[in-house]
């Protein structure tokens, strides 16, 4: 007897492995599933701009990665006693220029680089709404605490996402044909628009990625985070508090759902004999001069030691060993 109707995951022509650099761009969402991608040691940088919840800010984020060489003071603005770039979220921003300066290009230049000779980008598009500043018409990423007043909110359309992806895939694919471009759409609702605005937002979202793929069969592709949280997890003990956020037990299902179909067995082998380390790595003994806290402090380094001898590739500069 089922219990659940089980989301099919599509049989994609490729595997994600510990050798293949990914980027990770788009809302929290993509920040849940890429901390466990840092957790395990693959090569992989999220975020470089911080949480992006729309398809144009994500687009523009990718642009300066592809045009821009770095970012300048010409690029910040000022607002509080804080400077800031609407490219980024808040983390970047500080009160001093140069500190929010250094900020930045530390990720941005890592990021550059990565998704120059990334094998996946994946996108996590969380809603069609934009915020459009009044003085130039560009989407902002983050209107960082601003009078609305200053900004013009609209929702796209299918053929606007469409429209604005369309060369930017041709850029990318151009520069890094076996790029794979891995779209899905955050199954975080967004309440303020109310239950149908949050339907038509993720709809409009969810059309654009299948003419995307439509239009880019051999490197765009859906992984259905969406409705695996919809469909499958429909129960609100898969969220948290608020009942808009699939809680950690949502996003540790659809990380196994994500690894069974998207990373290659030998990773998932990796996976398994890291494990071991994380559990010993997480562990925060009361007495550091009790002869077992000893014990397993030597067996945990013994554990590290071996597993970088046999894995010496692995991201070993993530945070496994803090």
């Amino acid at each position: 007897m089922k219990l659940v109707t089980e989301v099919p995951v599509p049989e994609y022509p490729f595997k994600m492995d510990h050798q293949t650099p990914v980027l990770m761009m788009g809302s929290c969402f993509t920040e849940n599933i890429g901390s466990l991608m840092v957790k395990y040691l693959f090569q992989v940088q999220v975020n470089p701009f911080g949480v992006t919840y729309n398809p144009l800010s994500v687009k523009r984020g990718l642009e300066a990665l592809i045009n821009k060489e770095n970012y300048t003071e010409a690029d910040l603005e000022q607002y509080n006693n804080l400077w800031f770039s609407f490219d980024h979220d808040t983390r970047f921003s500080a009160p001093d220029v140069e500190a929010s300066l250094q900020k930045i290009n530390t990720t941005f230049l890592r990021s550059k680089e990565m998704l120059g000779r990334a094998g996946f980008l994946i996108i996590t598009w969380g809603t069609a709404w934009i915020f459009r500043n009044n003085s130039d018409g560009k989407v902002v990423c983050n209107c960082h605490k601003i009078p609305a007043s200053r900004f013009s909110r609209s929702r796209l359309t299918v053929t606007e996402i469409v429209e604005a992806y369309d060369p930017l895939l041709k850029q990318l694919i151009e520069k890094n044909p076996a790029l794979k471009v891995m779209v899905n759409v955050s199954p975080v609702r967004h309440w303020k628009d109310g239950p149908h605005g949050n339907q038509l937002s993720k709809s409009t979202l969810l059309l654009a990625q299948e003419t995307l793929e439509k239009l880019y069969p051999l490197n765009v592709f859906y992984f259905p985070s969406y409705e695996i949280v919809m469909d499958e997890l429909r129960d609100y003990r898969f969220y948290s508090s608020d009942m808009l956020h699939p809680n950690d037990q949502a996003t540790g299902y659809i990380w196994e759902r994500f690894q069974q179909s998207v990373i290659s067995p030998d990773s998932q082998k990796i996976m398994g004999e890291l494990e071991e380390l994380l559990k010993m790595t997480g562990h925060r003994p009361r007495n550091q001069n009790l002869h077992a806290t000893r014990q397993m402090i030597q067996k945990r380094d013994k554990k590290l030691k071996d597993l970088k001898a046999k894995y010496p590739t692995l991201a070993w500069n993530n945070k496994v060993e803090n």
